[in-house]
């Protein structure tokens, strides 16, 4: 038989008021689960939603087609771009 090895668990505590404790336990309580694994679960899930909504750039479809068009046609460099350039050249040469 494979024995499956098990990730190291770590400890999370938090310090709650009565009333918080009392809505995780009847939340929890309604969903047949420890508080524990209520908070972990709901925290796990909230975690992801943050990550996803801060890690993913939406766009409408006209923005999108927008940015598709700029990418197959680019403008040509203007004298700002071209100066961001030289110094983005100097400060590399600088670091060497």
């Amino acid at each position: 038989m494979e024995q499956v090895l098990e990730e190291p668990r770590k400890r999370i505590t938090a310090r709650v008021s009565e009333g918080v404790r009392d809505t995780l336990e009847q939340a929890a309580e309604l969903l047949g689960a420890t508080v524990n694994q209520f908070v972990v679960q709901t925290a796990y899930v909230e975690a992801q939603r943050v990550i996803e909504r801060e890690s993913v750039i939406r766009l409408s479809q006209k923005d999108a087609q927008r940015i598709l068009a700029l990418l197959d046609h680019p403008p040509k460099p203007n004298r700002r771009l071209k100066d961001a350039v030289k110094a983005g050249q100097r400060v590399m040469r600088a670091q060497d």
